[in-house]
């Protein structure tokens, strides 16, 4: 119940809201308290002697009472739904503001769809035990001490067996308790594994259908769904084992409140309206017993959720400021690996190995190697996407983990391999960074990036939405608005991983000379990852990584006279088009 406790400090933060439902939950307690009594009265001193004015004196008060309860239960019902709609509120935003702020070695370990299951589903669990379990609760306990006060004045043996249902019913909860609730932590794993198909297929819906494997996928879909089931009705076999025996205490201690206060009755020693009465207070006994029974599932749901939240608010920032860390206002352009080696987060292996280079002033640096060589994660560590395992990357000397991450990033520019967008219009996702942009900066790194006659063509031109992850456009479409978003920031260092590789060879030239001029002329280094040496070959020097390890490094006349493997990677690029036009 830790997790519920860190809650209940957030729901004590809306005060107002929570003294708002307390009051109202007294009240209604108070008008629930009185209706019975007021029925004893009604008969002990109206129905029985026959007075008509005490009859419809009483009649009134039980309307007036009726509608006090109306008003008070609407009380109740609007402030306990604020506090809770304010609470996930909060906790959403506590969630959200962790996610951006974790490391890309955690969005590595966790599904993005647990992640969006914590953040909707279980959260949504904790508002709804706030809103309507808590209050219910709170009003059933308060119920049970005022009930029992008044049965225990009116008559404390037949009062004694009335609230014996009391420590049975507490007993099976207890058990129900301590026994199920890793069962609900289960309902929402399963849920979050169930959200993950249905998210792989809705990204990659076009896949599905090209490879006709939509059956296989219903499959898949269908036993994840089999799985939430069985979940699900193991929680139900759970509430059938114990929710039976509490009704069937309640049945019983009827029977023996009936039969017992008839007896008392016909001895004289109790009025019908005070066995009437005493009957009324037995189902307002009963019925906060069954309340709380019916919310202890949601209460172990409500739990559980809490510790699936709070397992991500609670995550390490592995990749955090320093203490006194500096602002990277400023570059020389002399970037140092020393002896670096990196290895991802579960990994058994290093992915880089004692990699050392320096950077001169202004030099564009290209970076070649196989699939999965390392080439990506060497500028993954100069904007401290990750830390280094061994070794140090510096800036002019400084090494990076001294510089506050906020001024570092924003002055490095970077185009990643995949192409992300956002919803909105070309204008906008161009603009990202810098959403004061003029129109005319924007057109001017889209020209050269080579979109802008692309963007002309467009009925909306520049406010043209993109559609779902840009889902309108081609790929060479997608990266040549990536790389003009980057181009219109304030960096010193630019980084281009792979970022043509969708655009054909004769744009992704003119590409990159555009981008070469800009290079020299506004950042203090540059690096290029490409794929196709011949995107490359202008570069000042060019470092060959295979497996994770810095093999050799020159121009590319130097990388043709003394690396095998550069020059069997040229050869290879140069032999694809004169087999494809064999074939």
């Amino acid at each position: 119940m830790e997790s519920l406790n860190r809650v209940f400090k957030i729901l004590a933060s809306y005060l107002g809201l929570a003294t708002g439902a307390t009051v109202s939950v007294l009240l209604l307690t108070v008008a629930n308290a009185l209706t019975p009594q007021l029925f004893r009265r009604g008969i002990d001193e109206g129905i029985a002697p026959q007075n008509l004015q005490v009859v419809l004196v009483t009649g009134a008060l039980m309307v007036a009472v009726a509608i006090a309860r109306g008003l008070f239960n609407f009380g109740q019902s609007y402030w306990a739904e604020a506090a809770s709609q304010s609470v996930a509120y909060e906790l959403r935003g506590q969630v959200f503001r962790k996610i951006e702020t974790l490391s890309f070695s955690y969005h590595d370990r966790v599904q993005t769809s647990q992640l969006l299951t914590r953040i909707t589903s279980d959260i949504e669990q904790i508002r709804t035990f706030i809103g309507t379990s808590l209050v219910q609760v709170i009003s059933s306990l308060l119920t049970l001490v005022t009930i029992a006060t008044i049965l225990l004045i009116m008559n404390w043996r037949l009062a004694l067996v009335t609230l014996a249902v009391i420590p049975l019913a507490g007993a099976l909860l207890f058990r129900f308790f301590s026994q199920n609730q890793p069962l609900f932590g289960q309902v929402q794993e399963r849920l979050g594994d169930l959200n993950e198909v249905l998210r792989e297929n809705l990204l990659g819906v076009r896949v599905v259908k090209a490879f006709v494997r939509e059956p296989v996928e219903m499959q898949r879909y269908t036993q994840m769904n089999n799985q939430l089931i069985a979940v699900y009705v193991k929680t139900l076999s759970a509430i059938r084992n114990t929710f039976p025996f509490i009704f069937l205490l309640s049945n019983l201690i009827t029977l023996a409140v009936v039969g017992y206060g008839g007896a008392l009755v016909i001895e004289g020693t109790f009025t019908i309206g005070e066995l009437v009465a005493f009957n009324a207070y037995l189902l307002f006994i009963l019925q906060p017993v069954l309340l709380i029974g019916f919310a202890a599932p949601v209460i172990a749901q409500a739990a559980a959720s809490a510790e699936r939240v709070y397992e991500i608010i609670d995550a390490p920032i592995e990749i955090k400021n320093r203490a006194n860390a500096a602002t990277f206002d400023s570059c020389g352009g002399r970037i140092t690996f020393e002896n670096v080696w990196f290895r991802y987060p579960g990994a058994t292996t290093p992915a880089l190995k004692g990699v050392s280079f320096e950077t001169k002033p202004n030099e564009l640096i290209a970076i070649l190697g196989m699939t999965g060589s390392g080439k990506s994660t060497v500028v993954n560590l100069i904007q401290r996407f990750y830390d280094v395992t061994e070794g140090a990357v510096r800036i002019d000397g400084r090494d990076v983990r001294d510089f506050e991450l906020e001024s570092l990033r924003s002055r490095i520019g970077i185009v990643f391999q995949e192409t992300t967008l956002f919803s909105g219009s070309i204008r906008s996702n161009i603009a990202y960074a810098k959403p004061e942009a003029s129109l005319a900066d924007i057109i001017e790194v889209a020209k050269t990036a080579h979109i802008h006659e692309f963007v002309e063509t467009l009925p909306a031109g520049y406010d043209t939405i993109v559609g779902e992850r840009g889902g309108g456009l081609s790929g060479g479409q997608k990266q040549r608005i990536a790389i003009a978003r980057t181009l219109l920031t304030p960096y010193h260092i630019l980084i281009l991983d792979d970022s043509t590789s969708a655009v054909d060879a004769e744009t992704a030239a003119q590409i990159q000379t555009n981008i070469d001029k800009l290079m020299r002329d506004r950042t203090c280094c540059a690096f290029v990852i490409a794929q196709r040496i011949s995107t490359i070959q202008s570069a000042d020097r060019i470092l060959l990584i295979n497996d994770g390890e810095l093999v050799a490094q020159g121009t590319h006349e130097q990388l043709m006279r003394t690396s095998p493997l550069y020059s069997a990677i040229l050869e290879s690029q140069m032999e694809q088009p004169i087999a494809a036009l064999a074939n």
